[in-house]
Order: structure tokens, then sequence, then C-alpha cells
């Protein structure tokens, strides 16, 4: 049997993220990859990964695997804070543990944060599309949502694991978002754009991999009428009919006509990746 892992329970939304497809935009292609990239990396660190190896992005609920093969793989469970356990006993979150053939690794629900990672050594090695191995849940490209009894194949594994701790970056109590000016900036009335780096605004429940939506405040318009649609970037901050402004995240689309009052850097925006509903989020001036 080929050294895998076979899904026992895929939890509310667990994906396979990498760093994404980068540079297909103008073909309408986004980026998709893993939104809390500083924890996806350091995942792939501990288990002696490259950086861009794929894993497993779960949200929220996290997900067990059973590993399929011969041999133990070294996995790291990191992101969001959970409960790790292997075939039912309590093993350490953010540090590589040694999971034996056959055996069930879980990372139970979110404690702290929103989105766990699952890095095994060797990697997730499912068919790349278009240079990556990232699930795009906008476009539908890359391996789909995982469904109890799906299987992933793993790669060799090629480096040497760290064991020493490092410390993981916690969700944010508050979220804040440094913000450049926007390419529409001037459909906005002065008092909108104070009110955009000076009200409290909340992160929504209705947030996903497309876009943070937030709640709070509606901005104004300084004219009507609506835009053709234009290109969209990474951290872009469109601000819909309704008035409250959505930061673009991973998979959010290529084009759109609504004004974008505001870019946030990709840098900033992994905190995004953590942020449960109800947090606090402060735009700033970059």
């Amino acid at each position: 049997m080929s050294q895998g892992l076979e899904v026992v329970r895929a939890g509310a939304l667990t994906t396979v993220q990498d760093e994404g497809r980068a540079g297909w935009a103008h073909l309408g292609v986004p980026r998709a990859g893993a939104l809390d990239a500083p924890a996806r990396r350091l995942a792939n660190r501990l288990v002696g990964n490259a950086p861009d190896a794929a894993v497993l992005e779960t949200t929220v609920t996290g997900c067990a695997v059973r590993i399929t093969g011969t041999r133990p793989v070294i996995a790291v469970v990191g992101g969001a804070g959970c409960r790790v356990t292997v075939d039912g006993r309590p093993v350490a979150w953010g540090a590589p543990v040694r999971v034996p053939a056959g055996a069930v690794l879980e990372a139970g629900p979110a404690v702290h944060g929103l989105r766990g990672y699952l890095a095994f050594a060797g990697g997730l090695v499912p068919e790349p599309v278009l240079g990556s191995r990232s699930a795009d849940l906008l476009s539908g490209l890359g391996p789909p949502v995982l469904r109890d009894g799906d299987v992933l194949p793993l790669g060799r594994p090629g480096g040497v694991p760290h064991a020493d701790p490092v410390p993981w970056p916690g969700a944010p109590a508050e979220l804040v978002l440094p913000l450049h000016a926007g390419p529409r900036e001037d459909w906005f009335t002065d008092a909108a754009l104070r009110t955009l780096t000076s009200a409290p605004y909340r992160v929504s429940e209705r947030s996903n991999r497309i876009g943070l939506r937030t709640e709070g405040p509606v901005l104004g318009r300084a004219r009507g009428g609506e835009l053709p649609s234009e290109g969209m970037v990474l951290g872009a901050v469109q601000v819909p009919p309704d008035g409250l402004p959505v930061v673009f995240l991973n998979d959010h689309p290529t084009t759109g006509g609504y004004p974008v009052v505001g870019v946030v850097a990709q840098a900033a925006l992994s905190g995004a990746a953590q942020a449960v509903p109800g947090t606090p989020v402060r735009f700033v001036r970059a």
C-alpha cells in the first residue's frame, strides 16, 4: 500500500493548500494557497519539508486522518490551537509527533483562532494544477474540499524534522490592518475616509476564504453609479453597495465592479486567517 492519508473525519472545511498559483490572474485564476502562510511555512519546517510543500488547512472543527502504507509519518499540527491525539492519546500541538502506520491523527476543534495546519514529512502530493496543489474554492481548481473516505498521497521525506520548540503566533485579540490608499478612494466622502481609519469594525461571521467581511459603520460614497469590472489584488478592500468593507483574501475574484477604497499589504493578512467572528478590526493608514 502506498504511503498516504485516509480522511476519517473531514470537518467543516478541510482543503489541501500550498503557496498558491500566483501569476495566473490575467487568465482569471485566483491565487488560492494557505491563508495563514507563516503557519504553513513553520509547520513544514518542523517536519523537514520545503516551505512550499502542500499541507492540510482546517477550519474551526479540525479533522482526523489515518496513515496508510507501511511506514510511520512525522506530522505537525499548528496554526489554530487545538487538542491533538494519535489513536485517542494526547500528543503535542505545534511540535513534530511520530504517527505509526495505520494510526489516526486527530486535530480537534479550534480553541484559539480559526484555521489549523497539518504538515506531514514528504508533503501532500496530489496532482498539481497550473503549478500548485492548492484547492481554490472560487474557481474549483485543484483538489476538491475533502470528504470522509478521501485518500491523499504523501511524498517521500527529504529533510530533517526540527524537534526544538518554537513560538507560534496566536489568534489576534484585535486585527490591525495597515491600509494603503486604493485606486477608487475618490469615490468616497471625506467623512467616510475618516470613519474607515478611526471607527471600530468587527469580523463578520460571513467571512470566508474569499474575503474577510466586516461589521461596523457604513462608508458613504461621494459619487453614484457603478464601475466597469477592473482587476483586483490580494488585500484589496472593496466596498459593496451595503457600504461595509470587504478585505479580499486568497480565493478572491480577479476582477470586480465595486470600488476599492484601500489595499492591505499581503504580509499583514495572516492575522485575518485566525481572526474569529467578532474580533475588533482597525484599519490604519500605512
